[in-house]
């Protein structure tokens, strides 16, 4: 850092902490690191971690805002509260995008329910195949890849992202609604491999984009087929 940043952080004080949280949130629009934070502010990152979760709950708390705060397991970022969707498509002239299709969301609810899980469990639940969504989602980076299952074949494990959450609002699993699970558990051991996990994921989200294509859109021509063209396909 050069003398001005030094100079700038110190006049960052505990008073004016949120604040400098706060325009910081709002000029980055995609989630930021407490350790970019701590970087910055001149805290340790476990400082920082600890005053945006108390500063998300003062927040998130007042009514009169459009915007709410979401502090992640790394991250943190200002977002729009959902009731306010179709005033901000119409407002930015937004037709169309955004929305997953009834099967995506399926599968989607499955692995957040179940992970880690397999696909054959996947499919064994919706009694359809679901190769084609499961490697949708993997492309939107709302789930991905992170063991396999010491099984004959080694099939790859998924469990949902730091991104899923974004996504739909909560800062972690716990906040997903109650629901009665009953399965059986995995026979094996479970191996990991490499791969970039939330914390890495994060760090470079401001390059992620996600395009979810209506399901009715014609002019996607990704479209995902329906249960019907995919029990079909099994045939």
């Amino acid at each position: 850092m050069d003398n001005i940043q030094n100079e700038e952080i110190k006049q960052i004080d505990n008073k004016n902490l949120e604040k400098a949280i706060e325009a910081i949130l709002f000029a980055a629009g995609h989630p930021v690191t407490y350790a970019k934070l701590a970087e910055v502010l001149g805290y340790f990152e476990a400082q920082i971690k600890k005053k945006v979760i108390a500063f998300a709950q003062k927040y998130n708390d007042n009514e009169r805002r459009g915007i709410m705060l979401l502090a992640f397991e790394n991250s943190c970022q200002l977002c729009t509260r959902e009731e306010f969707l179709p005033y901000i498509k119409a407002a930015l002239g937004i037709r169309k995008g955004g929305n997953l299709s009834s099967s995506s969301l399926e599968v989607l609810a499955i692995i957040a329910y179940n992970q880690p899980t397999t696909r054959a469990f996947i499919d064994d639940v919706r009694g359809v195949d679901s190769a084609y969504i499961v490697g949708s989602l993997l492309e939107k980076n709302l789930i991905e890849v992170c063991g396999r299952l010491d099984v004959p074949g080694r099939p790859n494990l998924y469990r949902t992202t730091a991104t899923f959450l974004r996504c739909f609002g909560i800062e972690s699993l716990e906040q997903l609604p109650y629901v009665e699970i009953q399965r059986n558990e995995n026979e094996g051991e479970i191996i990991p491999i490499e791969i970039e996990y939330f914390s890495s994921s994060e760090e470079n989200s401001e390059n992620i984009h996600i395009d979810v294509p209506d399901e009715d859109d014609d002019s996607n021509p990704i479209d995902e087929p329906d249960e019907d063209d995919e029990s079909a396909d099994e045939e």
